[in-house]
């Protein structure tokens, strides 16, 4: 045997053995493992589906078959109920808690994303005495549960004169310590040269961040857009010290009179659900628009050396 041949056997051989290569992995295994992830994100989404189902039932048929998948029989009165469209029972200002949380959230996201790219691009970027110590009470204030901070944030809203107000609801919250610590990473690792190149060109430092650095940070600023849509649209304690007036309730503090019963009496499932399923549309919608940005920018931390 020639030693050409010998080689590519030998060749052959190893290129079978090796880890990477397509007959390493087995049909069986696969299908195993895609199976439990299947069965694992269908379990997942089970309360989900029980969710849609029991919004479209009827208050006897959700409280005798509360896992049912099936309404029967198919029911929209919890709809019309909450958008006053001729359902029966007592009235439900679902719409109101829907115009609350659209404008608090809207007010906060912007405010957020201005106020902690600022304040993210002056520890990463400003010389000024203090810095360090300023980023390490930032670091220090996130550690900080946001249940012992409710007493202190009633008492000085109060003393200012803004609680039970749309100012009391959204002013404490256009500022977060998570947002201003993802913003200056982001800024933190923009080469230096792209802004002593703009200032060689005569921009400030306001233009500087503005027009130059700003439009860099576009996935950062899309995650931070979603995390701080997210947590406006879903606060809870916040509004609840900082409100006492039903006509200032949002989607939270609304579904959590429902839920205990401050509306009505009886269990009242499907309303309840339908009212919890509707909530959660704005920030699904929200995710699914800006996925693809959202993965490609932590997949870009992730490799950036």
């Amino acid at each position: 045997m020639s030693a050409g041949t010998m080689e590519r056997r030998s060749s052959g051989r190893s290129a079978k053995g090796r880890p990477g290569s397509r007959s390493s992995g087995s049909p069986v295994l696969r299908i195993v493992v895609y199976g439990l992830l299947i069965g694992m994100g269908l379990l997942y989404a089970l309360p989900f589906f029980v969710q849609i189902a029991t919004s479209l039932k009827t208050d006897p048929d959700a409280a005798a078959h509360p896992l049912s998948l099936l309404p029967n029989p198919f029911s929209l009165d919890s709809y019309r109920r909450l958008f006053g469209l001729g359902g029966t029972g007592d009235a439900v200002p679902f719409t109101r808690w829907l115009a609350n949380s659209i404008v608090v959230t809207v007010f906060i996201t912007a405010g957020r994303v201005f106020f902690d790219s600022l304040a993210g691009y002056a520890l990463a970027r400003l010389d000024f005495r203090g810095r360090n110590l300023l980023f390490n009470g930032l670091l220090t204030i996130m550690s900080v549960p946001g249940v012992v901070l409710l007493i202190p944030k009633f008492l000085v809203l109060n003393q200012l004169g803004m609680f039970d107000s749309y100012a009391g609801m959204i002013v404490p919250l256009l500022v977060d310590a998570a947002g201003v610590f993802i913003m200056r990473q982001f800024f933190v690792s923009v080469p230096k040269e792209v802004e002593e190149a703009a200032r060689i060109d005569g921009a400030g430092v306001f233009r500087t961040f503005w027009s130059v650095v700003l439009p860099m940070a576009k996935p950062a600023l899309i995650t931070l857009t979603i995390l701080s849509f997210q947590g406006s649209w879903n606060e809870f304690t916040h509004f609840l010290v900082a409100t006492q007036s039903p006509q200032y309730e949002t989607l939270t503090t609304g579904l959590a009179h429902l839920v205990s019963g401050g509306l009505s009496a009886g269990t009242q499932y499907p309303l309840k659900l339908t009212a919890a399923l509707l909530s959660t549309i704005p920030v699904a919608l929200l995710f699914f628009v800006f996925q693809r940005h959202f993965v490609r920018s932590a997949n870009s931390g992730a490799v950036k050396e």
